[in-house]
């Protein structure tokens, strides 16, 4: 089974692509989309579509995770990361591909077994969990990784 995990964002969208055979989770690639900040919020999205379409497209994941959105001081930046949630939600919907999400939470807490670790510890874990020589970069891939394995350790297949 192919699990790919999406850390959202609409400058930058971090990915993480697991293999899960039985009882092992296999790390297969990890990465980011990017967007430039001069392009307008519609340019940005299509990139964003498209970029996602090609990874679909390239790994046939069986399932996506994303993390669930989480209060933001800045109320433009929360509109603007749920609008390229939306745009994740619509590839994976037009591939009737199942999609979870996961909160924060419950990421730290599944990587960590603790639901208020910092970022360094969660990605130290991936790192050891993944059995992967560093830590993956940039941070939005590795938080990505962290989704992807939420699910591959929900699921019992």
């Amino acid at each position: 089974m192919i699990i790919i995990g999406i850390d959202p964002g609409y400058g930058i969208l971090g990915y993480g692509v697991l293999e899960k055979n039985r009882n092992k989770i296999s790390h297969v690639a990890h990465g980011v989309i990017t967007t430039e900040k001069d392009i307008s919020m519609s340019k940005r999205l299509q990139i964003i579509y498209e970029e996602f379409v090609k990874l679909l497209e390239s790994y046939s994941p069986d399932a996506c995770a994303i993390e669930s959105l989480f209060f933001y001081k800045n109320v433009k930046t929360a509109i603007h990361v749920g609008e390229a949630r939306g745009v994740i939600l619509l590839a994976t919907s037009q591939r009737n591909l199942p999609l979870y999400e996961f909160t924060p939470y419950q990421v730290k807490n599944n990587i960590t077994g603790y639901g208020r670790s910092d970022k360094k510890q969660v990605q130290k874990m991936v790192k050891m969990l993944l059995r992967l020589d560093k830590i993956p970069r940039p941070d939005d891939a590795a938080d990505a990784l962290a989704v992807a394995w939420c699910l591959a350790v929900e699921l019992r297949l």
